[in-house]
């Protein structure tokens, strides 16, 4: 079972995932990112950041795995580097997590083409893009690095996207 749908630049951070997990039941993490998945030193790195058991899988392997971790007893965060990947699982392939019905938006870095909306959280337009579907979706999507320090929901954003 899916407890916690956080996007985050860095995938796994150590800190931030004990933050989380003291107000939402964690037993592991599943990262979906295709390059951590096939690079072995990122997957190590990612994986000696937390005491929690992580599985760091491709977007392919988690779409086979899919029912199963909605199936599971245990309970896990969801994480995608980017709000894009995050899309193509939740909007594009339908994978509902049980009682879930808010994304955190973690860190995204800035970088060139991207508009900053906060400490260290700037979106792309095709990352809005991705956004303003999984709202549309149904998720309230949340723009907090740790909860008290949210800088609010999509719907205040949304209007710097054309939305």
């Amino acid at each position: 079972m899916i407890s916690f749908v956080r996007v985050d630049d860095r995938i796994i951070h150590g800190q931030v995932v004990t933050r989380w997990s003291k107000e939402f039941p964690c037993d592991g993490i599943i990262a979906v990112n295709d390059k951590a998945a096939t690079t072995p030193v990122l997957a190590k790195s990612f994986k000696a950041s937390t005491d929690k058991k992580v599985f760091i899988w491709t977007m392919e392997h988690f779409l086979e795995k899919q029912d199963s971790v909605r199936k599971s007893a245990r309970n896990y965060f969801l994480i995608t580097k980017n709000p894009i990947d995050m899309k193509k699982i939740l909007v594009d392939n339908k994978f509902v997590p049980d009682n879930v019905k808010t994304v955190i938006i973690g860190p995204c870095n800035d970088r060139p083409g991207a508009t900053k909306l906060g400490n260290n959280q700037s979106i792309t337009q095709e990352e809005a893009d991705a956004i303003e579907a999984i709202s549309q979706a149904g998720y309230t999507v949340e723009f907090a690095l740790v909860r008290e320090t949210s800088i609010g929901t999509w719907d205040k954003f949304r209007s710097k996207f054309g939305y």
